[in-house]
């Protein structure tokens, strides 16, 4: 087998250590072939942005010998070469020196490469000389531009914002001169994670194709289903030996679920590369992805604007497309950062519904928010959970309440007293949808209520939440609304619970089961 580009995000080394591949040359040559080749792309950190950018500057420099065998090599003409300006946010020295003076080495690096004079000063007009000398020496010049927004969103907290709105100034002073360079590039390729409204970066960059959310490209970085089952067959392989009480469906059943999930245009999902490459390596299903970025500033901007919920999301297509330092909506940096992807897109209307892609990043995500919620340690506030399940597969429910009870009398009680409704929602939400990702159970909302259906070998208990009511009115409200009846072919028991918090006590103030049927 192959080794597994695990931690490779050059395209020529990768080729050279002959590492597995999967080959998106297709759809790059469809980027390079364009008339108008000036794009924007935003996808999620380690999701192959950088390894894309990698395999345009090996294309441009014409480094035909890595594209053996690969889909574009008898389809490009490898004696026509460009000058190639690959500028890495993410190895800029900017937080020690700052961004201009950063700017102005990266410049003057190619300068020195190039054997080119610069007489410019300003971190602006250095940049306009470079790409102007280069290219009537050398030709046309290729721009790669990767993870542009890296200064701005590694000062996203509130005490740090001046430095982001510092450095998003820099940078758009910086890209000014594009557009009007146009002339003198043969290609532009600009990656982030996110992308910042017209009244920011992109006031200066309105021209480029932004195929983001583009259909045509949805699956250019990540790893397709097909792609995952045609190039990691013997991994694959290699990885169920170590799980023998699955078979081979259930296996790739797990998988999709732990990794697949992530779209950008509500049809077409691709799988985490970098989850797959370590799960295929490592033989465990783990929060590969997640862990590679701890979710501090989202957290705090959850606590400051309330919101803890986000599953079925319903946001408009320009709201989804861009945000602004100065009004930050907490839907749009999830969705761009990854933490949320697009379930559906309503067209007629330009609706676009939101939820987690998958268990990993939504069990690790409800690891943090409840550890947020119940002021505990992220690493063992999924242990209720865990407890709970343990409880309903032997349909204990007098231990279950026990549990939930549990929960409530470690809460700060100034958290339940401020928060009433809203905060009993939310952590009773976040504990039952944690379940869902456990065992065959599902919570939805509707109306302002919340439904909960946790299935066991033997029963299916259909629970309604109430606060300050008796039991006995969310029984009611299961039987008025026939919850119950979809359920009807079912060959286990079907129970009803009610249970009602007590907002004074805190805790379950009253609970009841009746059977259905």
């Amino acid at each position: 087998m192959k080794a597994l580009p695990i931690s490779t995000q050059t395209f020529s080394k990768l080729r050279e250590l002959d590492m597995l591949y999967v080959d998106k040359t297709p759809l790059i040559h469809q980027l390079l072939s364009a008339k108008a080749r000036q794009y924007f792309l935003a996808r999620p950190r380690r999701f192959g942005k950088s390894m894309t950018i990698s395999t345009i500057k090996s294309i441009y420099e014409g480094e035909k010998q890595y594209f053996k065998d690969l889909w574009i090599e008898d389809k490009w003409d490898w004696s026509k070469t460009h000058p190639v300006i690959h500028l890495q946010f993410a190895s800029m020295a900017y937080d020690g020196i700052g961004l201009k003076t950063a700017l102005i080495d990266a410049c003057q690096g190619y300068a020195k490469q190039w054997n080119l004079n610069l007489e410019a000063q300003d971190f602006v007009l250095i940049f306009k000389e470079l790409i102007q000398n280069t290219a009537q020496r050398y030709g046309r010049v290729v721009i790669l531009i990767d993870e542009y927004d890296k200064p701005i969103i590694d000062y996203l907290e509130k005490e740090k914002r001046a430095i982001a709105e510092e450095n998003r100034s820099i940078l758009r002073q910086f890209y000014s001169i594009i557009k009007d360079a146009d002339p003198y590039i043969e290609f532009f390729f600009m990656t982030g994670v996110s992308k910042f409204s017209q009244t920011g970066i992109f006031s200066h960059l309105n021209h480029l194709n932004d195929i983001t959310l583009d259909e045509k490209y949805v699956n250019l970085v990540g790893y397709t289903p097909t792609e995952l089952k045609d190039y990691f067959a013997d991994w694959l392989v290699h990885c169920w030996q170590k799980f023998p009480d699955l078979t081979w469906d259930a296996f790739m059943d797990q998988i999709r679920s732990w990794y697949n999930g992530f779209s950008w245009d509500g049809e077409n999902t691709v799988y985490n590369p970098y989850s797959i490459l370590n799960l295929l390596d490592k033989r465990s299903f783990e929060d590969y992805w997640f862990k590679t970025g701890t979710p501090t500033f989202l957290l705090k901007l959850m606590r400051e604007q309330e919101e803890f919920l986000f599953n079925d999301l319903q946001l408009s297509g320009r709201l989804l497309a861009s945000y602004d330092l100065e009004n930050l909506d907490l839907r749009t940096i999830l969705f761009q950062t990854g933490y949320l992807t697009i379930k559906h897109i309503d067209h007629q209307n330009g609706i676009y519904t939101l939820d987690y892609p998958n268990r990993e990043v939504e069990q690790s995500m409800s690891d943090y928010i409840l550890a947020e919620l119940l002021h505990t340690s992220y690493t063992s506030s999924g242990i209720p959970v865990f407890n709970i399940k343990t409880a309903f597969l032997k349909n204990d429910l007098p231990k279950v309440i026990q549990i939930i009870n549990a929960i409530l009398k470690d809460v700060p009680s100034h958290l339940i007293e401020s928060k009433r409704e809203r905060f009993y929602h939310a952590l009773v939400h976040l504990h039952f949808r944690y379940l869902g990702l456990l065992m065959d159970s599902e919570v939805h909302t509707s109306d302002g209520r919340m439904d909960a259906v946790v299935k066991t070998p033997t029963h299916v208990y259909i629970i309604e939440f109430k606060l300050d009511e008796q039991a006995a009115v969310a029984l009611q409200q299961i039987r008025d609304k026939g919850y119950a009846e979809k359920f009807g072919l079912e060959r286990r028991e079907v129970v009803l619970v009610g249970v009602s918090f007590d907002s004074e006590k805190k805790c379950v103030g009253d609970w009841g089961v009746e059977k259905w049927g």
